[in-house]
């Protein structure tokens, strides 16, 4: 059997842009001291009535409409995501009813920012194993949900957006080489939506105390952030028979500039290499690295043979990088 590749690739941005100086207006903050700590300069918020499985579905649709595909040739839709539209049904089964993808089956994956890289290992396995032919893969988020728009140290992190893959094992694309992942529970607190869940149900307490928004410590995730990816691209290359030297682009997780810069200089590879849309969309979690692996292919011709590398990580904690190859057939 042919290796899993990625046929197509899609986003999809909210139109409504919330820059810094808008920012400047919500909270105690400036436009310097969120550009020189992150690297962001705007960020994608959807509509009020516009849902995370409405981002999800209009990725979705833009990258059917590239493949040439119908919702009834789907044979599975994965969702990776941690801002489902509901505790329960999970995400992806709402996403089929929208599409009409009537003959796939449908289910939720959640690794945070590390899940397009995750789902995509699922939709590989899938593939290989010969027991599903195409799968629909979106990564999802609807984060301004669930961020405290009165902490300023994350709530200029994020935005909103979703990009959707057609990962089958036949037809020119990128071939998934292979898909290292790892994760460590035991610092699962360093970034976490405490309320809602079954460890601290929703109540009045847990609202009025704010437990429902996203809380993270940031000068420690940035230590494990940059070690993680680094030893999960040597772990990824080396299972490729592949040095650094033979990586074209880097596509990592927009967590923020200063992350992906200190990334940079971990590697031999030329920091002009580095794929970078934090300034445009910030951290939108899954659909990250996805993003603006679609970003560049619009806008540079990959040859045959040559390898990219993606690189994520995320709450849980988990991460993970995987080398992308383009084939002809």
């Amino acid at each position: 059997m042919a290796k899993a590749r990625i046929l197509a690739i899609r986003s999809y941005l909210p139109e409504k842009v919330l820059s810094n100086k808008d920012l400047e207006k919500i909270v105690d903050t400036t436009d310097e001291w969120i550009s020189s700590r992150t690297g962001m300069k705007e960020r994608r918020i959807a509509a009020p009535d516009e849902a995370n499985s409405d981002l999800a579905t209009k990725a979705a649709q833009r990258v059917l409409d590239q493949a040439g595909l119908t919702p009834e040739q789907i044979d599975l839709i994965l969702v990776t995501t941690t801002t489902p539209d509901y505790i329960m049904p999970g995400t992806a089964p709402i996403v089929q009813s929208k599409l009409k993808a009537n003959h796939a089956a449908a289910f939720d994956l959640q690794a945070a920012c590390t899940g397009f890289l995750y789902g995509l290992s699922v939709a590989k396995a899938y593939v290989e194993s010969g027991m599903y032919r195409r799968i629909l893969l979106i990564g999802s988020e609807k984060m301004s949900s669930f961020i405290d728009y009165e902490d300023r140290s994350t709530c200029v992190l994020f935005g909103d957006g979703a990009c959707a893959a057609i990962v089958g094992g036949e037809g020119e694309g990128l071939a998934i080489e292979n898909v290292c992942l790892g994760a460590d529970g035991d610092l699962a607190k360093l970034i976490i939506i405490p309320g809602g869940g079954s460890q601290n149900p929703a109540s009045l307490e847990t609202v009025q105390s704010r437990e429902h928004y996203f809380k993270m410590s940031g000068r420690e995730v940035f230590k494990h952030a940059v070690r993680r990816m680094k030893s999960s691209v040597e772990e990824c290359l080396d299972r490729a028979n592949l040095s650094e030297s033979d990586i074209s682009w880097v596509i990592p997780h927009q967590a923020n500039l200063r992350i992906l810069d200190a990334l940079a200089k971990n590697m031999k590879i030329s920091p002009d290499r580095f794929c970078k849309t934090v300034h445009k969309y910030g951290n939108t979690s899954a659909p990250s690295c996805a993003i603006t692996l679609d970003e560049l292919l619009q806008e540079q011709d990959i040859r045959e043979g040559e390898h990219l590398l993606m690189v994520a990580f995320g709450a849980g904690l988990t991460w993970g990088a995987t080398v992308l190859t383009k084939v002809k057939e």
